[in-house]
């Protein structure tokens, strides 16, 4: 049985959050996913999951918080019942450069897991596309990363792997010891869904669904986050992605 969630920066352009939440769950969503933005009053956020019988499993937290507030994030992490912490950027400005570089970032986020581990949760990297890009000696930084953080777990957005012009399924495949979670993100046509950045809804988009979903059965992929980066209709966005998750929850 597969897990759908809601990645809540989908909705971040549709507030309030409560009425975002309670429309999740009168649609039949169960889960959702947190992220840096909406964590300024915890007490609040916990108190409306519970009353719309939505859980927080996974959720998205900045790297500096991470590595210079670990117990904050802990904190926040336990009052809304998260499971596995996933970082999900860095600034451009800030992108190493070469694959020594980036096993040197691995090596850092495998510092700053330690404590988030030896409390008991997962720790991993979310990626984007730039991950993806091929450096100099023919590598990704994605394996980069996984070389110097051994015990790192990955959230696989594999919207934004194939909109790096690469193909999700064989990194699927190159790292499936390491998926713990996926992002159910879709891609339009070429030219297609301008107004929303190109991106589509779950299932409606041009991304071989069946062929990931086949592919991830070899990982520990517990949780599969429904998003959309920039969707024009937070209704139609919902709908239509979940009946998409529905089709696969039971394979």
């Amino acid at each position: 049985m597969r897990n759908f969630s809601f990645q809540l920066y989908s909705a971040r352009n549709f507030p309030p959050l409560r009425s975002t939440l309670e429309k999740l769950s009168s649609l039949g969503y169960e889960q959702v996913e947190g992220y840096g933005g909406i964590y300024h009053n915890v007490e609040t956020l916990a108190a409306d999951l519970s009353e719309f019988n939505l859980r927080m499993p996974t959720g998205h937290f900045d790297l500096l918080k991470l590595g210079n507030e670990p117990d904050t994030c802990i904190n926040i992490a336990n009052m809304l019942g998260i499971k596995s912490i996933y970082c999900p950027w860095i600034e451009p400005e800030d992108r190493q450069k070469n694959a020594r570089e980036w096993q040197e970032f691995g090596a850092r986020l495998q510092s700053i897991s330690k404590p988030f581990i030896a409390a008991g949760f997962g720790f991993g990297w979310h990626n984007h596309d730039f991950e993806v890009v091929e450096l100099d000696d023919g590598s990704y930084p994605i394996d980069r990363i996984f070389e110097g953080g051994p015990d790192l777990e990955w959230e696989i957005d594999v919207a934004w792997v194939t909109r790096a012009g690469k193909n999700p399924i064989e990194f699927i495949k190159k790292h499936a010891d390491r998926i713990t979670a996926v992002h159910a993100k879709d891609l339009a046509a070429a030219g297609e869904n301008e107004a929303e950045d190109g991106w589509a809804d779950f299932g409606h988009g041009r991304i071989d669904w069946d062929g990931v979903m086949n592919a991830l059965k070899d990982t520990n992929a517990r949780n599969f986050i429904i998003e959309h980066d920039n969707p024009s209709d937070l209704d139609r966005f919902s709908r239509r992605s979940l009946a998409t998750a529905n089709t696969y929850r039971s394979e």
